[in-house]
């Protein structure tokens, strides 16, 4: 590898704990460096703790995120984690977008947190507009993600949802690298309709159906090309995409899911369901979200071999 890889964790604070287990993994695995990145509201110049003090004179804000994020750097630094600290204060979305420009980010990590109002607006906004606009893996952590307990003697599994579109094959060629990285099984997954539209239709299903087909020609050319993925297996569900990929992660113990994404695939289609943030937020580990090829208006991705979730 050229240069060093660059991991930037934009946190609201109180997601540090959650988070920052996940980033040293990815920094100690890939010799990477860590940028902890805090947004202040620029709106009436305030912004919330973690126990929705509020603050509003901006320096006291400023100093108070400071004052937050020293520990952790602190912890990281100990570790041999190279990690700076960056508070800035605008758009949440906007500044994110500018700090992966800044540090020329190769992944960034974002939190999400419950139901509340707040939680679903960040989700809903914050979040979305980050995945529209940049074209680097972004790993979401969600309240539920869990570290698996270093030395566990089962198999690790990479699940892959894929839409099975042309543009799809870099997600799934990504996420054959990672399941090899971490001696893992990957799964290919597609979701069709429910069987009672399916049947309707005339449709074939299950391991008869078209996508079925068409899953097991992907997990042959990943295969081949990447020279990687010693088990791969592949599945078809029918109903809700969002209720089986999450199904289907709870029952394999998924270590990972990979969402392949395209402004006419994942984020464009299924976001009007909210499909993607009930993954991102429901998911019992994290969940990448690679944007694939999808023409102007995105920030240029590096290369990311050293992704080893």
């Amino acid at each position: 590898m050229g240069s060093t890889s660059v991991i930037l964790v934009a946190t609201d604070l109180s997601d540090l704990d959650r988070l920052l287990p996940f980033a040293f993994q990815q920094a100690q695995q890939s010799g990477g460096r860590i940028i902890l990145l805090h947004v202040l509201g620029s709106a009436a110049g305030t912004a919330g703790d973690p126990r929705d003090m509020r603050y509003y004179e901006p320096t006291g804000a400023i100093d108070f995120a400071i004052k937050s994020i020293e520990p952790s750097r602190m912890r990281a630094r100990a570790q041999n984690i190279p990690c700076d600290a960056v508070v800035r204060e605008g758009q949440p979305a906007q500044q994110i977008i500018a700090a992966i420009r800044q540090f020329k980010a190769h992944r960034l990590f974002l939190g999400t947190r419950g139901r509340s109002t707040v939680s679903k607006l960040l989700l809903g906004s914050v979040a979305e507009q980050v995945l529209r606009s940049v074209n680097l893996p972004v790993i979401t952590v969600g309240p539920e993600a869990h570290l698996e307990v270093a030395g566990e003697a089962k198999k690790g599994v990479v699940l892959h949802a894929t839409t099975l579109r042309e543009t799809s094959c870099p997600s799934a060629a990504l996420a054959c690298q990672i399941a090899t990285n971490r001696h893992a099984k990957l799964v290919l997954i597609h979701v069709l309709p429910s069987l009672d539209e399916m049947q309707r239709d005339h449709l074939p299903i299950g391991f008869d159906s078209t996508a079925m087909r068409e899953l097991r020609i992907l997990a042959a050319e990943i295969g081949a090309a990447e020279a990687c993925c010693h088990e791969v297996d592949v599945r078809v569900a029918h109903g809700h995409p969002a209720i089986e990929i999450l199904a289907a992660a709870a029952e394999l113990e998924a270590n990972l899911i990979v969402l392949g994404s395209t402004h006419r695939s994942v984020l464009h289609n299924l976001t009007h369901d909210r499909t993607v943030y009930r993954v991102l937020a429901h998911a019992r580990c994290p969940v990448l979200t690679l944007r694939d090829e999808v023409g102007a208006e995105v920030l240029p991705y590096p290369e990311h071999d050293a992704i080893s979730l």
